[in-house]
């Protein structure tokens, strides 16, 4: 390792003088965006090493103290690489004598690549904030640091001109949160009656000069699971506006049998009925939702098979006795071998039927009758997730599907309902994720995005963006729109962030939670996971809607953020409601539907029912502005008479004296607060006059209901 180090400082003295000249300009007024990950705060922090060769000096009660003369430095290396997408740059704090005017220069390394990889910048006024003693605030731009989007362990900071032997205190080195500058105002601290720091005061308007879309109530809508619905029915005390009947179970469910259906890969390729629970069938489905006044959207087979009987399984362990994995009371296998190469099931006909559009529309109309009996409103999902058929019913469906497949099943199914329902609204092609929005499976089986054979046979177009053009061309050919929405799924695939009650909820996990609900809506933000891209689903879903298929709406089918028990899942879950009533989708289902009283439950309460006597978010959305760390979300009634904003503090530490302005919306004659922190049992109420400042407390979901006099 020595040699290592006096190799580095020899390459760092011979290249400084490449390095980028420190950047002209005022000094920063803003602070450095939120950190993602810390190295150091007085102290190294978990999963960070100490590789710098400088002489330093331990400050137990601060900063670490560092000899830079003789072209010191310091290496803080990360036990595992970081990706580029993972941070939107570097920040520290340092206090050096004043005499040695600019003297910093950064950078980032890993092992294996050359020192011409990486951009050496040397901290200039533009990059420094002066915070109190004499001490700068550092922020870095990753697309300074690291323009060739690298991985990278090592962080390296190194004086690149000769200094005189003293101390200089560095501290708080981090990585910064995806996308984010350093722009926003610093917030302005006023001290509390006691001395200490108070809450930051701070400022959301909300503009209702320019009132904007009603928005979807679908848009709060949860999913329905046998195998979970047994458990519970708490969810309707959330106030769904409706649920979708859907998952990889139902591809294979065979209406004619009640509760027939086949687990496929999530339980062993069985057929099972509802938990054997009896009464769960379609029917008592729109029974249920007709009762509670809500929304039925059910998916409807189109893979050509559907489960024969509630006891048949495609891998017994008398014929397949070599599998990875059995489930022990049936000995149904995973249709693995030992070496996890998928077996041959065989015939479909050992646990299915075939299930033509015809069988479909024959459901669709028997679904239709009970609707109009039940006067409940209904639409349609053209199955699920059809680029994972080859491996979520692989027993079946063993070859990937391609745009040929996807397009020939859509026509066919979509036209035998639309026979027997021309109103039928359908929704399609419900898939799962980012790879599948861009490539076939087909594409990713037989060469990936770099050769995309599938793709290239169909003018190079994205999946996705090609079935709206066959969609539109049908319906000019035809008068007949077969798919009225496109509908699509959305799991972020950050480390960590997991799905429904799991996730990481570390500091570091929490915030990457938070920040992925940006790739619904943000086109700054890069993903911070193996799809390093900038997703923004939703005007995504837009544009494409808009160049290939006008008027068809938008759907986000199966969402989920992961750890709904924790307050960061909980204001993930608030986050991406508030976006969908932003950004006019026409429906979002969420993925199945968070636990009873969790911080999840209680981001949808916000929106459905805060004070527990049916209050709930308004129709007609309104513009809002909010400070860096926050969010707001704000709807007024028709007339005019109530408004109700949804305000997230984002931050896990700071608290926020928020003055919210109300433009153009007339005299607030009264106001109701409700918010709720991790660990509460509710939306709490919480006192205050109609102009008084809003507090916000850390990690909080609050709403914010005015009544108006104009």
């Amino acid at each position: 390792m020595r040699l290592a180090v006096a190799t580095a400082v020899a390459l760092f003295a011979v290249c400084s003088s490449k390095a980028a000249e420190p950047k002209p300009g005022a000094s920063r007024t803003s602070a450095a965006p939120q950190a993602a990950e810390v190295a150091y705060q007085q102290g190294l922090k978990k999963g960070w090493m100490d590789f710098g060769w400088s002489p330093r000096k331990k400050n137990p009660s601060g900063p670490e103290l560092h000899d830079l003369s003789g072209y010191g430095g310091w290496i803080l290396t990360r036990e595992q690489p970081m990706t580029a997408q993972q941070a939107g740059g570097l920040t520290f704090t340092y206090k050096a004598p004043p005499e040695y005017g600019e003297f910093f220069e950064v950078r980032l390394d890993k092992p294996g690549t050359s020192g011409r990889d990486w951009e050496k910048v040397r901290i200039g006024a533009a990059h420094k904030r002066a915070l109190q003693g004499g001490a700068f605030e550092v922020f870095v731009p990753m697309a300074d640091l690291n323009p060739k989007r690298l991985a990278f362990d090592r962080i390296v900071l190194f004086a690149f001109k000769e200094v005189p032997k003293d101390w200089v205190a560095i501290d708080d080195v981090a990585l910064t949160v995806p996308g984010a500058g350093a722009s926003d105002p610093a917030p302005v601290v006023q001290p509390g009656p006691d001395g200490k720091a108070a809450a930051t005061k701070q400022r959301i308007s909300i503009d209702c000069k320019k009132k904007g879309h009603t928005i979807s109530p679908l848009i709060y809508g949860i999913a329905f699971y046998p195998m979970w619905e047994y458990r519970d029915q708490h969810h309707w005390a959330m106030k769904p506006a409706g649920r979708r009947w859907g998952g990889n179970h139902s591809t294979r469910y065979n209406y004619l049998l009640g509760e027939a259906w086949n687990a496929g890969m999530d339980w062993y390729f069985r057929n099972l009925d509802y938990t054997g629970r009896p009464g769960w069938s379609w029917e008592t489905f729109l029974e249920a939702n007709a009762k509670a006044g809500v929304h039925s959207t059910i998916t409807v087979p189109m893979m050509g098979w559907v489960a024969k009987d509630t006891t048949s399984f495609s891998y017994p362990i008398k014929d397949f006795p070599n599998q990875q994995d059995f489930e022990q009371s049936s000995g149904a296998g995973n249709g693995r071998d030992k070496n996890g190469k998928w077996l041959n099931a065989g015939s479909p006909t050992k646990t299915s039927v075939p299930a033509n559009p015809e069988f479909v529309a024959t459901w669709v109309k028997l679904i239709k009758d009970k609707a109009a009996k039940l006067n409940t409103p209904v639409s349609y999902i053209l199955d699920n997730e059809p680029a994972l058929w080859d491996s979520t019913h692989h027993d079946i469906h063993p070859e990937p599907v391609g745009y040929d497949e996807l397009w020939e099943r859509t026509k066919n199914y979509a036209t035998a309902i639309k026979k027997v329902d021309p109103q039928a609204k359908i929704a399609g092609p419900a898939e799962w994720g980012w790879s599948n929005y861009l490539y076939s499976q087909k594409d990713l089986k037989m060469g990936g995005p770099s050769l995309r054979p599938d793709r290239r046979m169909h003018g190079d177009l994205p999946i996705i963006a090609w079935y709206l053009k066959k969609i539109a061309e049908h319906e000019k050919q035809t008068k007949v729109r077969l798919v009225d929405t496109l509908d699509l799924h959305f799991y972020p695939q950050a480390e960590g962030v997991g799905i429904a009650e799991t996730g990481d909820t570390s500091p570091e996990a929490s915030l990457r939670r938070i920040r992925s609900t940006r790739g619904l809506w943000d086109p700054t933000y890069h993903d911070e996971s193996w799809i390093d891209d900038e997703v923004m689903l939703i005007p995504r879903m837009k544009k494409w809607v808009a160049d290939y298929a006008p008027g068809l709406g938008t759907s986000i089918g199966e969402w989920n953020f992961g750890a709904e028990g924790h307050i960061s899942g909980g204001l993930a879950t608030a986050e991406a409601l508030g976006r969908f009533g932003q950004q006019d989708l026409t429906s979002a289902w969420y993925w199945s539907y968070p636990p009873d009283n969790t911080p999840s439950y209680w981001a949808f309460r916000a929106y459905r029912d805060y004070d527990g006597a049916g209050s709930r978010f308004q129709d007609v959305y309104l513009p809002t502005k909010a400070f860096n760390g926050a969010s707001a979300f704000a709807s007024v009634s028709p007339d005019g008479a109530k408004l109700t904003a949804v305000l997230l503090n984002l931050d896990p530490k700071a608290a926020y004296e928020t003055e919210v302005a109300l433009d153009g919306c007339g005299e607030a004659t009264a106001r109701r607060v409700f918010s709720y922190v991790e660990g509460a049992r509710a939306l709490e109420p919480k006192k205050g006059e109609p102009k008084a400042p809003v507090a916000l407390e850390p990690f909080s979901i609050n709403v914010v209901e005015w009544s108006l006099k104009k």
